[in-house]
């Protein structure tokens, strides 16, 4: 049965192993006005499908495309304690019939709750580490460490970094590039600029090919800013490369298009003490997404984009006649898991 889904989801895209997993395209819903501001629209990528739905399911899209005709057996990723990359890889992997590892920042909890508790019932199998949620090179040597151990055991995994992204993972935003500039194009406007939540820059990098590879097939048009809310430490200060890894991804679908290290635009001031850490800004937002739109969001990564959103707004980055673009990444099982503050 499940090698037979397999078979019938998997596929390719300008030659790169796609397998469908997600339900596209995602709607784009307008938002409320701003007076003397921007319009607003809201892409839902929260409304993906897979597992709850999230940014994460387009990216695993190749991701588990490429572990399909690579032969894997079992899929392994890591992330923080909540990570929704991580639940999603559970979920696809219970659609594909993969065994699942997740590798997890933290201690096991009495109660799983949230994320963890929708990965235990895909049916992963959670190792917790107790690193803390920004200590992402511990994660990654532990990731590292369990593959080897796996592949010892017999198996054949396809290790996916955190975040999944990766150049093949960032195709996944490569394309979405070209769904949202379609579906604004049969709304009738251009945005000014595409605004998104960026941590381990996979998604932000996909989004920075697919610019680049509209321009170079639409010369002389508008092409919007990818504005990426940075909040994860690494990604602020540059690290990794969003630019590399946007060429990279280019590479690997063949596209045509320059990436110049200036199309990478991150902006660090939502950030607050750390990754994975509500600001009060953050909280606001949740509140404000929550009363103009009735999108659900999470405090600590899709509310800070938000938080991000809404000061550039209100600071006058963009006039009354823009059209903005806000990507909604998903991450709604984070609002069930109960926090000390």
């Amino acid at each position: 049965m499940a090698s037979t889904v397999r078979h019938q989801r998997l596929g390719t895209w300008n030659g790169v192993p796609r397998v469908r997993l997600a339900t596209l395209p995602t709607p784009l819903e307008p938002g409320p006005e701003f007076g003397g501001g921007p319009r607003l629209w809201v892409k839902r990528d929260d409304l993906t499908g897979l597992g709850m739905g999230g940014n994460k399911a387009r990216k695993l899209e190749f991701l588990c495309g490429r572990a399909l005709v690579d032969g894997a057996t079992c899929l392994i990723t890591v992330g923080a304690g909540q990570s929704n990359h991580c639940r999603m890889t559970a979920a696809a992997g219970a659609v594909l019939g993969l065994e699942t590892h997740l590798v997890l920042a933290g201690d096991r909890p009495e109660v799983l709750e949230g994320n963890q508790l929708l990965s235990d019932r895909f049916g992963a199998h959670l190792h917790f580490t107790g690193a803390g949620p920004s200590e992402w090179g511990s994660l990654e040597i532990a990731r590292e460490a369990l593959t080897e151990q796996l592949a010892a055991q017999g198996l054949a995994p396809s290790s996916i970094p955190i975040g999944g992204s990766t150049a093949i993972g960032s195709v996944g935003y490569v394309v979405a590039f070209d769904e949202i500039m379609s579906q604004c194009r049969d709304v009738g406007f251009v945005p000014r600029a595409i605004v998104f939540t960026s941590s381990s820059g996979g998604t932000h990098a996909g989004l920075v090919a697919g610019r680049a590879a509209w321009r170079a097939t639409h010369p002389g048009e508008l092409v919007p800013d990818v504005v990426a809310i940075g909040v994860a430490k690494g990604v602020v200060a540059g690290f990794p490369s969003v630019a590399a890894l946007a060429r990279d991804a280019l590479s690997v679908v063949g596209l045509d298009g320059t990436i110049d290290d200036s199309d990478v635009e991150v902006d660090g001031r939502w950030l607050g003490p750390d990754y994975a850490i509500a600001t009060p800004e953050s909280r606001a937002a949740r509140g404000w997404a929550a009363h103009n739109g009735a999108w659900v969001v999470d405090d600590v990564y899709t509310a800070k984009g938000m938080a991000g959103l809404l000061g550039n707004i209100q600071q006058g980055r963009w006039g009354m006649n823009d059209d903005v673009v806000f990507i909604h990444t998903g991450g709604q099982p984070e609002v069930f898991v109960r926090h000390e503050s």
